[in-house]
């Protein structure tokens, strides 16, 4: 899964879990590498030993090019990542005959990663997970409104004016946040939440997908 950062990628592998009724074993990149000789190596075995034992199993990568990026480019780092990635590939291709194990992974930059990686067998479905649009943001506001005491005459299409573009699932959750959070400081007591605290809380609320991140 690629795509720009807060659109949902590891919410969509927590979901693949949970319909699969598969055990689910997360895992962030940078927390497998270690500056001890054969300690990155051994976490990659580990996680996979897991999986193993708890099949059927979802693995989930979640910034994946910190352990996989293409073979050269880190010269710094006397060669751990290269080793994680061949330890990584060496899981991958031990994993055919197994099919209660199933590896998905999350980079927001899939053009980093080693083409090794990418080919029948490994990890062969690259699925982009785009910025939301019109109205898939919508549809997020009515999530993380539904619960929100809004005034009576607030409407959903009124707050999806004053966002644009550049805003992510994670960006729209901090804003709905914020703005229950001034509706409290101005007034401990408040019952309703009101188109004005939203707009005050979206002047501190900055997009996090930028243009390039959308080629």
């Amino acid at each position: 899964l690629y795509g720009p950062p807060g659109c949902g990628k590891t919410l969509l592998a927590r979901a693949v879990a949970t319909e699969s009724k598969a055990n689910f074993i997360s895992i962030k990149g940078p927390e497998l590498l270690s500056k001890w000789v054969g300690e990155s190596e051994k976490a990659i075995r580990e996680v996979f030993r897991k999986a193993r034992m708890a099949s059927p199993c979802i693995i989930f990568f979640d910034e994946f090019d910190s352990i996989a990026p293409s073979r050269g480019r880190h010269t710094s780092d006397s060669g751990v990542t290269e080793k994680v990635l061949s330890q990584l590939l060496t899981e991958l291709d031990g994993l055919e005959s197994k099919k209660d194990i199933v590896v998905i992974a999350a980079t927001n930059r899939p053009d980093i990663l080693d083409p090794a990686l990418i080919r029948p067998g490994r990890i062969d479905r690259i699925l982009l997970v785009p910025a939301p649009d019109e109205m898939s943001r919508k549809a997020i506001l009515k999530i993380f409104t539904e619960d929100m005491p809004l005034t009576n005459n607030l409407k959903i299409e009124a707050l999806n004016d004053l966002i644009g573009d550049g805003f992510s699932g994670a960006d729209i959750e901090t804003w709905c946040r914020e703005s229950a959070m001034i509706a409290l400081r101005e007034n401990i007591r408040a019952r309703k939440i009101s188109l004005e605290h939203f707009k005050e809380a979206i002047a501190d609320i900055h997009p996090t997908i930028t243009p390039d991140m959308k080629k």
